[in-house]
């Protein structure tokens, strides 16, 4: 079975985080733990008709934001990775600087340090240079900083089309496959994986 943390933070896009719980609940062998900041918890209240409970319950385990001391705290708490859905410039900030003073940043230092995969779906746009060179440093780090920048090689006909792309495409990082996934198969027509 996987272990997969999933951090949903301030930046606007909390569907994404949301959908990769949806689409990991759904694929079954995935144990989720959930890191919901305070500024998560409010963009979720802006952007989507769905309570704070309803996307608790979606994940396996939920974590205090402030509780360093927690499970995922640590490098022994063996996890497959982190997926940070979306990531504000915030938390770049402090992935990037391995400023440890909350458990969404304490999490992914950890998976970084022990060589597992972070994903952060940073939502903030346009950049300056300083928010470049955070991603550089995240990237350095050993991070993978994937704006959820919208392909249309899929023909998407929704907004869930193309969150349902972005969120398959970043949990094929993890080595998940989800049935939403359109992939190019270099033709114009393409089907489901």
């Amino acid at each position: 079975m996987k272990r997969l943390i999933v951090a949903i933070t301030g930046a606007s896009g909390a569907i994404y985080g949301v959908r990769a719980l949806e689409m990991l609940r759904d694929v079954g062998g995935v144990e989720t733990h959930l890191i919901l900041t305070a500024a998560g918890i409010r963009t979720i209240n802006a952007e989507l008709d769905l309570s704070v409970e309803a996307v608790r319950a979606l994940a396996d385990h939920t974590h205090n934001p402030k509780d360093i001391g927690a499970s995922i705290s640590s490098g022994s708490y063996v996890t497959d990775g982190m997926l940070v859905a979306p990531c504000s410039i915030k938390s770049l900030s402090g992935i990037a600087n391995c400023y440890n003073d909350e458990l969404v940043v304490r999490a992914a230092d950890v998976c970084l340090k022990e060589r597992r995969r972070v994903v952060l779906l940073l939502r903030e746009t346009p950049f300056h240079l300083g928010h470049i060179e955070l991603m550089a440093q995240a990237t350095r780090n050993g991070a993978i900083v994937m704006p959820p920048a919208p392909a249309f090689y899929h023909r998407p006909e929704t907004i869930d089309d193309i969150v349902n792309q972005t969120v398959a495409r970043a949990l094929d990082l993890f080595g998940v496959s989800v049935r939403a996934i359109r992939r190019w198969n270099g033709r114009a027509s393409i089907g489901t994986a």
